[in-house]
């Protein structure tokens, strides 16, 4: 009974820290990366909501990333925290076993081993894939905002447009605009038209819920399938941009695919031509986001029980607080040569094999010595 209230109350304490660090540290790079995501209403045109759904969709895979971090350092502060306000030391005076407190430690990491691999397995490619559909399905709601002066604008598919000036009015001069995929087909009545190029001396935009792009004293020239150019000039015309979709990719991305379907891929690397949801990237970044996903995960337990060694007694021990850093260190680096290294281990399955076997391998190397050395602490008090 006294024990589980102890448990209970680790792992409040343990909880209540990690959620604070893993938070925060989400919401720093969250920001980060709002502002360049921004670029979807200045460069592309996009509207604000899909500006905030798209950022919105992204916590979660950045609440991913810093999971094992999180969980490195809120066992950190929750073991010092115990550990200064000897709580620690009345514990085992109490007679609670270190050993099974670094149990309750490794069960809780399991836990969040669980956590990262549904997140990182199962709801972030199925979150960042639906962004990718919302991007593809909406449509240029700023269209000022994709025209700059003196270069060619093509945030839109098969369209170009370049504009000499632009006054303080909005009005444009002497814009060329060059049609390729029939946007603009009601200006043109033949039906054999291939492309389409417009040049005008001025122009005005007139952004609302329907964006007009207002031409004046210009040429239409059409291109019909025989080659033949025909010219029609226009004093007034009026051109609808409403619907206009900007260039996106239409593949998904390797972290937008689901996990089934990257074993899929890889397994079937001969005949990827017949599974068409393979993503477009190559061989060796499909292994590497396998092992993202499933091998991350798997070094939160190595340094949860790394970070046991601070329960060690260091009273005594001259070293003691030097032991508390090298531990620590050695966890922190841990995490840091993992998402180095993860990027490599796509280049053969042996880098990838040796990925997945170093904390299968270590995790019950250290659970053993840390029996030895409690063993020893307790043979020698």
């Amino acid at each position: 009974m006294f024990s589980d209230k102890i448990y209970r109350h680790f792992f409040s304490e343990l909880s209540k820290h990690f959620f604070i660090v893993l938070f925060a540290l989400s919401a720093v790079v969250w920001a980060v990366q709002s502002v360049n995501f921004l670029d979807l209403i200045v460069e592309d045109g996009h509207s604000v909501g899909l500006y905030l759904a798209y950022s919105s969709l992204n916590i979660v895979k950045i609440l991913t990333k810093f999971i094992p971090l999180s969980f490195l350092i809120s066992l950190m502060i929750t073991i010092e925290k115990f550990d200064n306000e000897n709580e620690l030391i009345a514990l085992w005076t109490a007679g609670l076993s270190k050993i099974k407190v670094i149990n309750f430690f490794f069960k809780v990491s399991l836990l969040v081993t669980i956590l990262q691999l549904f997140l990182a397995c199962i709801l972030n490619p199925i979150l960042l894939n639906y962004s990718r559909s919302l991007i593809k399905a909406s449509d240029i709601n700023f269209v000022s905002s994709t025209i700059k002066t003196n270069q060619f604008n093509d945030t839109v598919e098969g369209l170009t447009i370049f504009v000499d000036e632009k006054n303080k009015n909005g009005d444009f001069k002497n814009i060329f605009i060059r049609d390729e995929s029939k946007i603009f087909k009601s200006l043109d009545n033949s039906k054999n038209t291939s492309d389409l190029t417009i040049f005008a001396k001025k122009a005005k935009l007139v952004d609302g819920n329907e964006s007009i792009l207002i031409l004046e004293d210009g040429t239409i020239q059409s291109q019909n399938d025989e080659g033949k150019i025909q010219s029609v000039d226009f004093k007034r015309t009026r051109l609808g941009l409403s619907g206009m979709r900007a260039k996106s990719i239409i593949q998904a991305k390797v972290q937008e695919t689901s996990s089934m379907t990257l074993v899929k891929c890889m397994l079937h690397n001969s005949n990827k031509e017949e599974l068409l949801n393979c993503p477009s990237e190559e061989k060796i970044e499909v292994l590497a986001e396998i092992n993202r996903r499933f091998g991350m995960p798997l070094y939160v337990p190595f340094v949860a029980l790394l970070c046991s060694f601070l329960l060690i007694n260091r009273e005594e021990n001259k070293f003691g607080g030097f032991y508390k850093y090298l531990y620590s260190g050695i966890a922190f680096v841990t995490l840091v040569m993992a998402e180095i290294l993860v990027r490599y281990s796509g280049l053969s399955y042996y880098y990838s094999l040796v990925y997945y076997i170093f904390p299968l391998l270590f995790i019950p190397l250290l659970y053993l010595e840390i029996i030895r050395k409690f063993k020893f602490e307790n043979l020698k008090g």
